[in-house]
């Protein structure tokens, strides 16, 4: 049974192979694919693609290299199976050129394959474990990635007093990946984790894990879960009598998400992340990026995961220009390669070798700004590639 599925599973790819030729260069525009978590438990990520999308188009237009860009949007309920299908049919039925967008690692795993076998272009909005990159080498990717945010935080911690943790990450592919280099890092700089704690990434309950960590007394807790848990997390951490036991809260930038940083209340206020995007950095980009964000939905922060796939949309174009509208696979990702954009977030590019991002990694702390919290940056470290790669 398991040999058949395999088979029809195959088959249906070669026949989207086949008919690859015709589906993705069309000659008046180029139909971009957008596979996003709507609903299901990665939602808010898809919700935040959306608005940049919406966005994008009402500042940018929707022509690129003479083309007209037409975006097809889907949900794939943050089920990887599903992003399957529809990837699927979004290449036989829609002929999209382009397939963008994957809240999570799952989901654009299960359709890197299907994106090498075809020969179309998939660009990362989110997905942020280091080792996707090598399932398909049409995959480029704007987001970040875990080992890129988690070595900086292994840094920079020691040298600025905190040497003795406990980690408390996600049970799945990003959470393994940010114990590991947060591990890896720290020990290298002086410091210890004593206690590797996962929690499940179905709804968490992290009051357990909570107790077990304040048991170990250790001097900080270096914290990973998805975008949108990090509220739960910080409640829990109050509820459990954290805040004021002197243990400090260090952690990848997803836990104090700018979409939800309001609502954690001012026991958010001074944890210390470690990210690529602040809503509050300082540049004339991203004061435009976020001006335009709100505009266009209702006032709504953009997080990280929006200026993610605000520079996805950038690089798109940007590459459309390049090649003058061809979108086919060879021919677009070589002329992403070593691009380099004025994102929101600062300057990033596309590392010619590995496919992936390069950009600033931000140290913030969590601050009140004119009654409001954010996540305020205090400290960059330039240009760092994934050192996973």
């Amino acid at each position: 049974m398991q040999m058949k599925k395999l088979l029809v599973g195959t088959i249906a790819i070669l026949a989207i192979v086949a008919g690859s030729v015709t589906a993705v260069y069309a000659e008046d525009s180029v139909k971009v694919g957008v596979v996003i978590p709507l609903t299901g438990g990665f939602q808010s990520n898809g919700r935040q693609i959306n608005a940049a999308l919406k966005s994008f188009v009402a500042t940018h237009g929707d022509t690129a290299g003479g083309k007209k860009v037409e975006f097809i949007v889907k949900d794939d309920g943050s089920v990887p199976d599903n992003a399957l299908r529809i990837s699927q049919e979004l290449i036989t039925n829609d002929k999209v050129s382009i397939l963008t967008g994957f809240g999570n690692t799952p989901t654009a795993l299960s359709v890197a394959q299907l994106s090498k076998r075809a020969k179309i272009p998939q660009v990362i909005m989110v997905a942020a474990t280091s080792s996707i990159m090598k399932a398909s080498p049409y995959m480029l990717r704007t987001s970040w990635t875990i080992p890129q945010v988690a070595s900086v935080i292994g840094k920079w911690a020691p040298e600025n007093g905190a040497k003795k943790f406990v980690s408390i990450v996600s049970d799945y592919g990003p959470g393994k990946d940010a114990e590991e280099w947060f591990a890896k890092t720290i020990e290298a700089n002086g410091g210890s984790v004593i206690s590797k704690l996962k929690v499940p990434l179905a709804n968490p309950d992290f009051a357990p894990f909570l107790q077990r960590a304040a048991d170990e007394k250790p001097e900080a807790l270096f914290v990973f879960v998805p975008t949108g848990a990090g509220a739960a997390f910080m409640k829990q951490f109050v509820e459990r009598g954290l805040d004021k036991s002197g243990i400090k809260v260090i952690a990848m930038a997803d836990v104090t998400d700018d979409d939800l940083l309001n609502n954690m209340g001012d026991p958010a206020i001074g944890v210390v992340t470690g990210g690529p995007y602040s809503a509050n950095h300082e540049s004339a980009e991203n004061k435009a990026f976020v001006e335009a964000f709100k505009k266009n939905n209702d006032g709504m922060r953009p997080n990280m995961v929006a200026a993610a796939a605000w520079d996805a949309l950038d690089l798109i174009y940007k590459t459309l220009d390049k090649t003058k509208g061809d979108a086919t696979g060879e021919t677009f990702v070589n002329a992403a390669k070593g691009m380099e954009i004025n994102s929101p977030r600062g300057p990033i590019s596309i590392d010619p070798e590995t496919r992936d991002i390069v950009q600033d990694i931000y140290m913030r702390k969590v601050e009140k700004v004119g009654g409001e919290l954010y996540n305020t940056e205090f400290q960059t470290f330039e240009k760092v590639k994934d050192p996973a790669h």
